[in-house]
């Protein structure tokens, strides 16, 4: 890429992954309020995070929407220039940070929602533990 694209273009990327990395936070706390819902003696309320559930999951599609162009545009740069913008790599970083952290409450959630007899079996995904360099690999796949 030429230099008058790139300083266009690496600030909307970094907007981008600012607000991709908020929505995170908001789905970690979601997940998070649940996991303690679903901890807590009471009855459970799934109807409420149903709807928290699908509110959210508009959100994560426009934004990743965004972002699968952004990521072209950044992955199609060299990587001395790409490793001239730290903000973006730390960005990336902590998005796919926050991820993990999302899908490990998440899979707790379902291990609640399944001893409480409220998903029926078939609609788990298997809870056998991946192999030990699967998020290493996917890691490495996606970091550029």
């Amino acid at each position: 890429m030429n230099d008058a694209v790139v300083p266009s273009f690496i600030p909307e990327l970094a907007s981008q992954l600012r607000n991709h990395l908020a929505l995170c936070q908001d789905v970690l706390l979601f997940a998070a309020r649940e996991h303690q819902a679903l901890a807590e003696p009471g009855e459970y309320q799934p109807f409420e995070f149903h709807q928290g559930r699908k509110a959210l999951l508009l959100r994560l599609e426009k934004a990743l929407n965004l972002l699968r162009t952004c990521r072209l545009a950044w992955q199609r740069l060299e990587a001395t220039e790409r490793a001239r913008h730290s903000e973006v790599k730390h960005l990336l970083q902590a998005v796919q940070d926050s991820l993990v952290k999302i899908l490990v409450i998440d899979r707790e959630n379902q291990q609640a929602l399944l001893r409480r007899g409220l998903v029926p079996a078939g609609h788990v995904p298997s809870f056998a533990s991946p192999p030990p360099h699967y998020a290493a690999q996917l890691y490495r796949r996606h970091s550029s």
